[in-house]
């Protein structure tokens, strides 16, 4: 088990940028909670312009809890996007947020996480109950997203607990790039694998399979000069032109283009 949270930045564009504009960070839940959180990531901001941040999902649901200026906050879950997600910062606020682990959402909502696809909902005021997650200091608002998601009492499911660690497979094994292998490396028909992804991870296999390369694709292109038809080949890709379709398709631009995008940015 993890001792640190992630340290990379797969998924969000331009990060160096997000840096500079707001104070981002990520922090561990409470020990209980690691099989299901991978991690809590807080933003705070007081902005004199407008802020474009765009990401590229996990597949992966979160809590987010938000409070802009005076406003009262607001807690909501948000299930896998399968879009470009951008959000748009103004004067002065904060998020909570709880980035669950692949998988591992489903011993909280009790339902099939597919239902949670593409949406995002209101928590319920009951589990809420008064907590405010974006007031205090990290470790209060850490402290409060413990209380809450303990309070939630996720009951054990030995298909989560499978679902999550194919998931986590998936991100870390860069070179399982079908379906068909991982269903035979584990000796799972392909239909009872795409059951199994639907109910727990929200979205198939083969959509995981191919978001976890783009997001590699991303990270890449941040870290420095790429050789595209070097890393197409590394990540499974048919040809160049298949990375660049689908790097387009994820992030709206071009690989070459967002290269270009972050040239002469320092953090």
């Amino acid at each position: 088990m993890r001792h640190e949270p992630r340290a990379d930045n797969r998924g969000i564009l331009d990060p160096a940028r997000l840096r500079r504009e707001v104070r981002f960070r990520r922090r561990l839940p409470a020990v209980a909670l690691r099989p299901y959180v991978e991690h809590y990531w807080l933003i705070d901001w007081e902005l004199d312009e407008p802020f474009e941040q765009r990401v590229v999902p996990h597949p992966a649901v979160n809590a987010v809890f938000q409070r802009h200026g005076a406003n009262p906050e607001t807690a909501e879950v948000a299930g896998v996007g399968r879009e470009l997600f951008r959000i748009t910062l103004t004067g002065a606020g904060r998020v909570s947020g709880v980035q669950f682990r692949p998988g591992a959402f489903r011993p909280f909502w009790r339902r099939p996480v597919a239902e949670l696809t593409g949406r995002r909902r209101p928590l319920p005021a009951g589990l809420v109950a008064g907590r405010q997650a974006c007031a205090g200091t990290d470790d209060e608002r850490c402290g409060t997203l413990d209380e809450l998601l303990l309070a939630w009492d996720p009951r054990p499911d030995p298909a989560a607990t499978e679902a999550t660690a194919l998931a986590e497979e998936i991100r870390v094994d860069r070179g399982l790039l079908r379906v068909d292998d991982l269903a035979r490396r584990h000796d799972l028909s392909v239909r009872r694998l795409q059951r199994l992804f639907l109910d727990h991870v929200g979205v198939g296999p083969k959509w995981v399979i191919r978001r976890y390369r783009v997001q590699e694709a991303i990270e890449q292109a941040a870290g420095g000069p790429v050789d595209w038809a070097r890393l197409a080949a590394d990540l499974g890709y048919a040809d160049q032109a298949h990375l660049v379709r689908e790097f387009t398709a994820a992030t709206g631009t071009t690989p070459a283009a967002y290269a270009r995008s972050l040239s002469g940015r320092t953090g």
